[in-house]
């Protein structure tokens, strides 16, 4: 179903970017020039604002000509693209993320042509103009599966702290390398998912004098 695979909803939306030869710096430079310092880790707005798999901005200036057999075109404006895969129904990871990071939302999206007055204070004027510019999905980033977004962190975290547990016991005899992976098991269970944006550090664990 397109926009939708499973739990995880595809999202994205190409809104236009104001055209005004008396702004200075132009808007869409302003856009880039927030965007760049934005954080990727842990204190980015998308890894705070809840049910965020990934999410992308990108100014797009216009389309590029690839050459025959396709027609030579352009765009009309320059725009912001804003792709997410983000857990749940559309309407409420809107609404959580004007909740979240509002600032944010209207330093971008003040750029842009008809975004609301009020900016996402006015959380139904926000959600109906995010939809408005919206565009079907069909393809999702390749590393979402239909879990959400604590369960895949929690995933990546095990994976990351099996892999260290492996290269940590090479060589070990039969009777130690089963007691430590008792021990190790039992600790995978109380690890709590890392933060979103963390890329994936995961807390020491300890097994018999081995350190994952």
């Amino acid at each position: 179903m397109p926009n939708k695979n499973g739990s995880v909803y595809g999202l994205t939306i190409l809104s236009p970017i104001i055209d005004d030869d008396r702004a200075t710096p132009s808007h869409d430079l302003q856009i880039r020039a927030y965007l760049a310092q934005l954080s990727t880790r842990e204190d980015s707005p998308f890894a705070i604002a809840p049910g965020t798999h990934l999410a992308r901005l990108v100014v797009m200036d216009d389309v590029i000509y690839v050459g025959m057999p396709s027609c030579e075109e352009h765009l009309k404006s320059k725009y912001l693209v804003f792709e997410s895969n983000c857990d749940g129904e559309l309407d409420t990871y809107l609404a959580g993320l004007a909740d979240s990071i509002p600032r944010h939302l209207d330093a971008i999206w003040s750029h842009c042509v008809g975004y609301p007055t009020r900016g996402a204070a006015d959380r139904d004027a926000f959600i109906a103009y995010m939809k408005s510019c919206q565009l079907e999905t069909t393809f999702y980033f390749a590393a979402v599966n239909d879990k959400s977004v604590p369960a895949t962190l929690r995933a990546l975290r095990i994976q990351t702290a099996a892999a260290d547990f492996v290269a940590a016991h090479q060589g070990d005899d039969p009777v130690t390398l089963q007691r430590d992976f008792i021990h190790f098991a039992a600790q995978l269970k109380t690890l709590p998912p890392p933060p979103a944006g963390s890329m994936g550090p995961h807390r020491t664990i300890k097994t018999g004098g081995h350190n994952e």
